[in-house]
């Protein structure tokens, strides 16, 4: 099977906020558990080279990538190599001199991270984060650019989309047009961790996404914002992505696999585990082996992963993937 021309990787197994989003420390990497967790630079080329048909690498995960020591020698590297580099970042650790990077070392896409248009709201969601401070880093960014002339990187804005910041969504519009976004990318909650196979101590993001994700009893709210939201985009000219907030029921009109991910891209976390894709989150719930210990090929054509995408194309998907957002159509 032909590799990918796809691939995501997670620089960093280690983040410098703690989220509402995740109210639990379920992932030990990094300080004050260990040595940082940071993948080896020779590691990175090693995976760039080797995914030969590569043409499009996005630099994510469940860390910050920015915390990365050799983020932007990772970033020239694919670059330098003819490939279309992404990334997503909650932006809070951006300098002047990253800034400047961020044009310079050839990044063509930083996905921002905000999840609300005022302080109160997302300082509640990213705790120890400074609102202020990200629209500043947002700001320079954009001065590095208008210094440098360079048309890129272009600034995208994601927002996780929960009970408490719907109402936030069309000042959250504005706010990134203001700011020369081009596009704002909302996102339900990605998964529900209700599979069965889930490790015990991931049972309290269980609880927390079970009670800030949008259902039907918010459908009549998010009709009412989702509509404000479009009118007010077009007319800012701001490419605006919502979920589809029906029920799973209603949606899946459509032909299976629903998801393409285990076909058309591939996942590597920073200790080096080939994994389905990002939603999974940590290798503890689902993973195809270290690329230390097999080649990408040998992985990526191998016998667990062929039995991953055949239960995904004939109806009964892997038990991580019936409770995922992406396979229920409502992401």
């Amino acid at each position: 099977m032909q590799l990918p021309s796809y691939l995501q990787v997670e620089p960093v197994g280690q983040c410098n906020l703690r989220c509402q989003m995740c109210p639990i420390q379920f992932r030990q990497d990094g300080p004050p558990y260990g040595p940082p967790a940071f993948m080896a630079f020779d590691t990175f080329k090693r995976l760039v080279d080797d995914f030969t048909e590569l043409k499009h690498l996005h630099l994510q995960g469940l860390g910050e990538p920015l915390m990365h020591p050799r983020f932007f020698d990772m970033v020239s590297y694919a670059a330098s190599q003819g490939v279309k580099v992404t990334t997503n970042t909650n932006l809070t650790l951006l300098n002047e001199r990253k800034a400047e990077s961020c044009v310079t070392s050839g990044l063509a896409i930083v996905h921002v991270s905000l999840d609300a248009a005022t302080a109160g709201v997302y300082e509640s969601i990213r705790i120890r984060a400074h609102f202020e401070r990200v629209i500043e880093n947002i700001r320079r960014l954009n001065a590095a650019k208008a210094r440098l002339e360079a048309e890129l990187p272009e600034l995208r804005m994601v927002m996780v989309l929960m009970r408490r910041n719907l109402g936030e969504l069309p000042e959250l519009v504005r706010l990134a047009n203001e700011l020369g976004i081009v596009e704002l990318s909302v996102q339900q909650l990605c998964h529900d961790f209700s599979e069965t196979t889930l490790p015990p101590h991931y049972a309290p993001m269980r609880t927390f996404i079970a009670t800030e994700s949008l259902s039907e009893d918010c459908q009549a709210d998010a009709d009412r914002v989702f509509a404000e939201a479009r009118v007010l985009a077009s007319e800012l000219g701001l490419k605006l992505r919502l979920p589809n907030m029906r029920r799973e029921r209603d949606v899946v009109t459509r032909l299976d696999p629903r998801c393409d991910w285990p076909w058309t891209g591939a996942y590597v976390s920073y200790d080096g585990f080939s994994m389905p894709c990002c939603m999974i989150s940590t290798p503890d719930r689902g993973n195809f082996g270290r690329i230390d210990q097999a080649s990408i090929s040998e992985i990526w054509s191998g016998e667990a992963y062929e039995a991953f995408r055949a239960g995904l194309q004939n109806g009964t998907p892997p038990n991580i993937c019936a409770a995922c957002a992406i396979y229920k159509g409502t992401f």
